[in-house]
């Protein structure tokens, strides 16, 4: 079993910053990937983010490509997500997963963190 925590959600103008975090443990030594996802009110789950475990591999969706940074620390088995030039539209709750193989699928969540862009 893994577990995951986010932290790092709150308030924001838009134009500021915010660093989220995600802390795994369990058996991380199983993780292939990381990814963070979000959901905003009465729309589907968006994909933001992966990193893969050696952190040689990372993917950003487009909406976030350019603004939003994906690294890990290993040695403290968590992953961020440094959110740059925030705008409304990024306002959600955010959820980081991990998957156990390289397919893409996530086996553990997180229990998501919430970000408000204020205009």
């Amino acid at each position: 079993q893994v577990q995951l925590v986010e932290s790092g959600g709150g308030l924001v103008q838009a134009g500021g910053s915010l660093r989220l975090s995600c802390a795994a443990s369990g058996r991380t030594f199983n993780i292939m990937a990381m990814g963070w996802f979000r959901q905003a009110p009465g729309k589907e789950r968006e994909f933001v983010g992966t990193i893969n475990w050696s952190g040689l591999s990372v993917r950003y969706g487009d909406s976030v490509k350019g603004r939003f940074t994906i690294s890990r620390d290993n040695y403290k088995n968590t992953v961020y997500l440094q959110m740059n030039s925030l705008k409304s539209e990024d306002t959600a709750v955010y959820y980081c997963a991990a998957g156990l193989t390289a397919t893409g699928n996530y086996d553990y969540w997180g229990q998501g963190t919430q970000v408000t862009v204020s205009s």
